[in-house]
């Protein structure tokens, strides 16, 4: 059976974007016949704003989505723990030290993009956890899986079609957790992905090439019997601001409370999307269950979802 996803992040409010690609989630799963599962990944404290969450979950059920479980990250951390222990036995993952700063420095050439090359530094470098600690105190170290030398990852996405990364020379090791129990954001979605039974993940094309180290993690986890067990991707574009880069406030006000405070129907905000995934015409007016239904992932552009102007109704907003 088809299982898929919908993994809100409380660190912010529900805009244009998160919704784009939440209805083409949706879509995949509901057309498949399958179960959707909603997820609230809350495990970037520093980053999580009081209330976010509660007010993800009220936008999208204003927008007319349902699922069939749930789940919420921060009561799972017994789960990652234990992977993160699996990992370690395995001798796989090390205690770093290094600050991005630190990371930053070591780069042999400019590097663009939010992730950075990390050539091994703390490799060997401490027998512990603790000890690395204390060698930072008061800050405290990150776990990094070790990269083997020339480690090289291929799949066909759903959507973005075939990719390939040489980890090894890309990514090198790669953080995992930032504290001692494992409970990180890169661990957390694998070892949720493989115990929900997740099928496919439908996310932005931002986290495509994040994605190769996520499927180093869970074929280490599994047995060689179960590697078919990985989730297949669906790495779709994201909507940007006139400027091509990804919504934020310096665009305007995006965010789903916004559009609902200001007496835009669900129908109108879902309509509008949906013309964007080439599903409706323009100022059409849907339900979400009209757009699974109609949906067609070949019909969506390659390229960014670019809408030029915004207000509070979508009346004056043009997409490109």
């Amino acid at each position: 059976m088809y299982v898929g996803r919908l993994a809100p992040s409380p660190t912010g409010a529900l805009h244009l974007g998160n919704a784009r690609t939440f209805m083409i989630a949706y879509a995949r799963a509901r057309q498949a016949g399958g179960r959707l599962i909603m997820r609230m990944e809350d495990l970037d404290h520093p980053k999580d704003k009081p209330g976010a969450a509660k007010a993800a979950i009220e936008d999208l059920k204003w927008l007319g989505f349902d699922w069939d479980e749930e789940y919420t990250q921060s009561e799972r951390i017994e789960l990652y723990r234990d992977a993160a222990k699996k990992l370690i036995e395995k001798g796989l993952l090390y205690p770093c030290v290094c600050s991005r700063k630190d990371v930053e420095n070591a780069q042999s050439a400019p590097h663009a993009g939010e992730q950075l090359f990390y050539p091994g530094l703390c490799r060997g470098k401490f027998a512990s956890w603790d000890e690395a600690e204390k060698a930072i105190s008061p800050r405290k170290p990150c776990w990094r899986f070790k990269v083997a030398p020339n480690t090289c990852v291929s799949f066909v996405d759903n959507f973005a079609g075939p990719y390939s990364q040489e980890v090894d020379k890309v990514l090198g090791d790669f953080p995992v957790a930032r504290d001692k129990d494992g409970a990180g954001y890169t661990l957390a979605v694998v070892v949720d992905d493989l115990a929900m039974g997740v099928t496919e993940v439908v996310r932005g094309d931002d986290l495509l090439p994040a994605t190769p180290a996520q499927m180093l993690i869970a074929k280490s986890l599994l047995q060689p019997s179960t590697f078919n067990l990985q989730p297949s991707y669906c790495h779709v574009p994201l909507v940007v601001g006139p400027d091509g880069r990804r919504l934020a406030k310096r665009h305007g006000d995006t965010r789903i409370a916004s559009y609902r405070e200001s007496g835009v129907s669900a129908e109108h905000l879902i309509g509008f999307l949906a013309s964007s995934l080439g599903c409706a015409e323009n100022g059409e007016e849907i339900s979400l269950e009209t757009f699974a239904e109609r949906f067609d992932l070949s019909k969506i552009d390659h390229s960014p979802c670019k809408i030029d102007f915004f207000d509070t109704r979508l009346a004056a907003t043009s997409i490109v």
